[in-house]
């Protein structure tokens, strides 16, 4: 995560910290891919290539129905949105949230990188449940009704623009901006989750598979999962800031 919080402070001067701490973090995110990373890609995409349009279609199919699933359910929705509270109080519960996230994916990823192939493939919607979760939870504190169809197509965008490239963050990133002004599609029919799948696996894949190496993948499993959601969670975090302080204008 960034910079620690000044939660002793008023307010407005929080405020303006986080502010900031939001401009900050949209600088970083719009930064063009530099020169190990565009090389990083090309290898990833001449790896999608070479593989069968039969597998990619089907590996699509698996993450659209488990996302849609896990994005309609209505058990993702456990509490009601924090209203009337000041941003550094809904930080501090986010910061909260985002730690416990952390430790239970953890702790998934350790039991999964020790249990063999198996359990590593069970690891992977295991996983995506868990951020779908914090992704809810973090509305609900940030205010937002997780039952509303805009905030979950929302939330999909934040998980997308986590785990996506350098290349395709900016282009995420300002599907994002200014949400709260702008009209959205009422249903995930236009969403592109060719697109979604790919960045997600090509994000994930290398860091993934170390989970198979016998006597270490326990621990890079709980490593790895630990970082995913601290990823996620500061993507999110500086996402609902954004729409806050936007909205406080």
């Amino acid at each position: 995560m960034a910079a620690t919080p000044p939660f002793g402070e008023p307010d407005a001067a929080y405020e303006a910290w986080a502010a900031r701490e939001v401009a900050h973090w949209r600088q970083g995110v719009l930064k063009p891919a530099g020169p190990l990373a565009q090389a990083a890609r090309g290898v990833q995409q001449r790896i999608n290539r070479a593989i069968p349009e039969k597998v990619h279609a089907v590996v699509t199919g698996v993450i659209e129905r488990m996302t849609r699933t896990i994005l309609t359910g209505a058990d993702m929705v456990t509490a009601d949105p924090l209203l009337d509270a000041p941003l550094k109080e809904r930080d501090q519960r986010a910061l909260k949230a985002i730690a416990d996230y952390k430790a239970t994916a953890a702790v998934e990823g350790g039991v999964a990188g020790a249990g063999g192939f198996l359990l590593a493939l069970a690891d992977f919607p295991a996983l995506i449940a868990i951020k779908i979760k914090l992704l809810f939870d973090l509305a609900a504190i940030y205010g937002k009704p997780g039952e509303a169809f805009a905030e979950r197509l929302y939330l999909l965008h934040l998980f997308q623009l986590a785990f996506s490239s350098a290349g395709r963050r900016a282009d995420v990133f300002h599907g994002i901006e200014d949400w709260d002004a702008r009209d959205h599609p009422e249903s995930f029919e236009a969403f592109d989750w060719r697109t979604f799948q790919q960045e997600y696996r090509d994000y994930i894949d290398l860091a993934k598979m170390a989970q198979l190496i016998p006597v270490v993948g326990a621990p890079i499993g709980a490593f790895v999962n630990f970082r995913l959601l601290d990823r996620l969670g500061e993507t999110a975090m500086n996402g609902y800031r954004m729409r806050w302080l936007a909205a406080q204008r």
